[in-house]
Formats: structure tokens, sequence, C-alpha cells
């Protein structure tokens, strides 16, 4: 058995660990971004074709106490580096990580645990150096309360990024962050969902990712094979067992729309690669695989000229701000037109990813729930609403503190006819 460490999104943690159950696995520890379990060399391909919101896996190579460098530099020889490293790649510790540890020094555990296994590896191997060309294999070093864990990447290219998207916009929304938020909103393939500010499209082709049980990591190779313990012809085997799980024949009612005639046109762009990647084996992928009726629709509108029309139904998007707007202020006005189509879409659920502090605020309504997450390196905020209300927003800005929880509206369920239309259509 191995331990694997499943890196995720802070405040990702919660679905993650449910990903990971689901598959099979019982977490043993936990630290913000990070889930630690075991499994065999099958159960590592498994989970880095099929978890969704996990950004890495690493493989924990060794783990020992360490209160000084000689400690430190003991245990990482003691590592049975002979079983994890190929002979021919170089090797380097990439990041490091301490916290609340004697040892703080990152330049120096770097150093002071790639000198171990390079002393340990050219003893056994008889050489006098290690490869210093070609992709190395990459390390990480996490020193928390003086215990040393010593992990190798088996993940390669991180795994928010699926082969899709080539059309990114500005500031996107990394693709696990955005399966994340789809999970976390309750979404059901049954429902009608809309993202009315789309961009690149990244939520609504995670959505039907998922709606379609299409594995996130087909369109991957991982480091894992390239390790002296990996399996090619086990990874193939399984990508091709998967593919066949898909379920592109389910109808889905996902729409997307963004002002951005650009965006608009990416986000078409990338769900035609997508649907490139998980096509059955043994099938040339040509659009028509597909049928027309059952993808997701990207057009150009902007915020206002929409209308709902179904009673029942999510709102998921992330709305512009910062970098994908030009000022605060101009964010904050769009939130509040935002809000003034919520009567429109009474009923539906909504779940809101962005990075500003007071978007309740502006938006005129108080989320259902809150939780804080990141999008890379950004801090953010998901706003979920279990039901929209019919009432309009209030004129001036929403005190947090004060303002009332909207109702529980029950609506009849989707009926499968056109759901969110322009305004006079």
């Amino acid at each position: 058995m191995f331990t694997v460490i499943a890196l995720c999104a802070i405040g990702a943690e919660k679905v993650l660990a449910n990903e990971l159950r689901k598959l099979g696995f019982s977490i043993t520890d936990s630290h913000p971004g990070r889930l630690r379990y075991q499994t065999d060399l099958g159960g590592m391909y498994r989970s880095l074709f099929m978890l969704r919101t996990a950004d890495r896996l690493l493989l924990e190579a060794g783990r020992y106490e360490a209160q000084d460098f000689d400690a430190l530099y003991e245990g990482a020889r003691n590592i049975p580096w002979e079983n994890y490293l190929p002979r021919n790649r170089p090797i380097v510790v990439s990041k490091v990580h301490s916290a609340h540890s004697r040892l703080t020094a990152i330049t120096s555990i770097q150093s002071v645990v790639h000198k171990a296994l390079v002393d340990r590896l050219c003893s056994l191997w008889k050489v006098r150096r290690l490869p210093e060309t070609g992709d190395p294999i990459s390390l990480r070093v996490y020193v928390e309360k003086d215990q040393v864990q010593v992990l190798l990447d088996i993940t390669g290219e991180p795994l928010f990024k699926r082969g899709y998207r080539q059309e990114g916009g500005v500031a996107p929304l990394r693709e696990t962050t955005a399966a994340a938020l789809v999970l976390l909103s309750g979404w059901r393939r049954k429902f009608p969902l809309y993202d009315p500010f789309c961009g690149s499209g990244t939520i609504l082709i995670e959505a039907a990712l998922y709606a379609w049980e299409v594995p996130p990591g087909l369109g991957k190779t991982f480091a894992l094979s390239q390790l002296p313990f990996g399996d090619l012809a086990l990874e193939e085997a399984l990508r091709k067992e998967l593919k066949g799980t898909i379920r592109t024949d389910i109808p889905l009612y996902i729409q997307g729309s963004d002002k951005d005639k650009s965006a608009v046109e990416g986000a078409r762009h990338n769900l035609e690669r997508a649907l490139q990647l998980i096509h059955r084996p043994g099938e040339e992928y040509h659009p028509s695989t597909v049928s027309a009726a059952k993808l997701p629709t990207f057009r150009r509108c902007s915020i206002e000229e929409l209308r709902s029309g179904e009673e029942q139904g999510f709102l998921i998007t992330n709305p512009p701000y910062g970098e994908r707007l030009g000022s605060q202020e101009e964010a904050e006005a769009l939130y509040r037109l935002f809000g003034q189509q919520v009567p429109h879409f009474a009923g539906w659920k909504l779940a809101v990813i962005t990075t500003h502090p007071g978007f309740e605020s502006h938006f005129g309504y108080r989320a259902t729930s809150v939780r804080k997450i990141t999008n890379g390196a950004l801090p953010s905020i998901i706003y979920l609403y279990d039901s929209l209300p019919e009432g309009v927003p209030r004129e001036a800005p929403l005190d947090q503190n004060k303002s009332p929880r909207f109702s529980e509206n029950v609506k009849k369920p989707y009926t499968g006819a056109s759901y969110v239309h322009h305004r006079g259509t």
C-alpha cells in the first residue's frame, strides 16, 4: 500500500473528502488544502483520472521526526529512494513548507534533503553524480511540529489543467475550483443550469463533464508512469475502461452567456476540445458524436436581457471582478444590476464565487451560506442561495449583519422547455 497526499484549494477539503470516500478511500489525516489516504497502485491511477477537485497528488516517500539538520539528513537518507526514483532523470526539491518547527530555513531544508538522497543513490548506484538534464522528478517537503514529510510528485502537469481550455480569458477560474463550485451548489443534471457571466465556459464545461460522468483526467498523462513502480500499461487500460463509462447520451439543459463576443467564441472552442478528449474507445471523434440537443450552449447577451422560462434551476457563476473588470466601482454596479434580475429567477438556486468581500451588499440579498475558498493564490468567497426570492433587491447597499434570509420556495420540476431567453423573445 502507498500513502498519498491529495492537494486541493483551501476551502475545498470537504468536497475532495467526499470524492475520495465515493472512490472507496479512507482519509487518515487532513490539513488545510491537503488530505492523506492509503491505496494501491491501481487506486493511485484511479485517483489521478477521477478526482475533480484535487490539484495534485503526491506520494509519501518518508515521514519522520527531525529537530535539527542532522536528523533531517539521516531521515531523508534512510528513505529507500532507489525504489521510487529512476536513474535517468534529475531530481529537484521544488517546494518546502515549515510551520511550528525548529527547522525554519527553507533553502537549507531543501538542500539537506536533496544532498541526503543524492548521497544514498550515488552510493547504491556506484556513480559520482546524478543526471542534471531532462525533465526533473519533483519532491516536496513539509515540516510541521518537527514532523517531516517527504513527498514525491506522481502527477506531473497539475490536474486542474484538463487539456481543453486554451481560451482562458483574464484571471480565469481554475477547473478544479469550478468543479468544487458545481459540487457545492448541489446541482444535478435533471435541472437547468445557467451561467450569465460564462467567460471561457469553465463552470459549464465542468458541470457537463460531471453530469456525463467523464473522468476529468482522461486527456492527461501522469508522472507516476515514469517512475520505477509505475505501470504505463495499467494507466492505458484504466483510461480505456473509464472511457467506456461516459454517459454523453444524457441530455443536458446548460446555457451560458457573456456580453463579450470573444469570450463566447472561446467558450465554444473550449467545449469542442473537451468533447475531443472524451469520445469513446475506437471511435473517431466527430462533433455529431454527441447530439447538439444534449450539449451546453453559449450566446452573447448582457445580464439585463435575460429571463427564466422555468420555475426551478441553478445559476452558477463567477461574475467579473478585479482584472476581469476595469474598476471596483464597475464591479459593484454590475452586482447591483445582477441583483435586479433575481425576481426573474425566483425559485432558482444560486452559487457565486468572487474575490469581492462585499458581494452581498451590492447584490442586495443575503446568502444562505458563505464559505471561503482559494482559486490558485486568490482568496475567494462562495455565496450559496437556496432559493431566490420574488421580491426586488434593496435599493441601498445591504447591511449584511441585518438583512433577512429569503423564503424557501418550492417550485415544480423542470419540464425540458427552453428555460432562459432574451427579453421580448
